[in-house]
């Protein structure tokens, strides 16, 4: 038997907008070699948005279109800022020009998303593969190390990315290590839309 919902309208949280009552934000980190890192931080980002929150998600090493963006763009309470130096280049191969540039759009981006925050457009930060912008040298590391040590405490933050240090771990009130055990991948399987992008 299957029950098919059409036009299911859920009421907001209570609270909406904001945290109920004396609920403080947390700090979540998803990281390791493992997929769904940014699965994971987008779902709560889409939890956060049905309950009335307002989400910025600021997309570091990424500037390729992927199927996540259409569904964001039709929701009006998430922004996602995103972006680095044009050539589709991993960091690794850019040229000095290209990381200086790449370095100044993160930069930009996450200003951008704390002035939002402080300008209460922003209850929940999602900081997508800040970690390896910030050891990649492609993130200023004293903007993102002030965020961290002088979070607004209802602000909820989300990071993801690969080898988070032990301070940053220890920072965390949530860490989840996504570990991969197998992946089509690794049989040559390449990237396939609307499943890894």
């Amino acid at each position: 038997m299957y029950i098919v919902i059409y036009n299911l309208y859920i009421p907001a949280c209570p609270g909406q907008g904001v945290f109920v009552g004396n609920m403080s934000g947390f700090t979540h980190i998803y990281y390791g070699n493992g997929k769904g890192k940014t699965t994971a931080a987008l779902g709560l980002a889409l939890r956060a948005a049905g309950c009335g929150l307002s989400i910025v998600i600021v997309q570091f090493l990424k500037d390729w279109k992927c199927g996540e963006l259409n569904t964001l763009a039709t929701l009006p309470n998430i922004t996602v800022l995103r972006g680095k130096a044009s050539g589709g280049v991993f960091v690794r191969d850019m040229s000095d020009e290209q990381k200086a540039e790449t370095k100044a759009v993160h930069d930009e981006n996450l200003k951008t998303a704390i002035e939002m925050q402080r300008n209460g457009q922003c209850d929940m930060l999602i900081l997508d593969e800040a970690i390896d912008a910030y050891n990649l040298g492609v993130l200023d590391a004293s903007l993102f190390d002030g965020l961290l040590e002088n979070k607004p405490d209802a602000l909820e933050i989300v990071i993801t990315g690969h080898s988070p240090d032990t301070v940053l771990l220890d920072r965390a009130d949530y860490v989840t290590e996504m570990v991969k055990r197998k992946h089509p991948y690794d049989r040559g399987v390449a990237a396939r839309r609307g499943v890894e992008f």
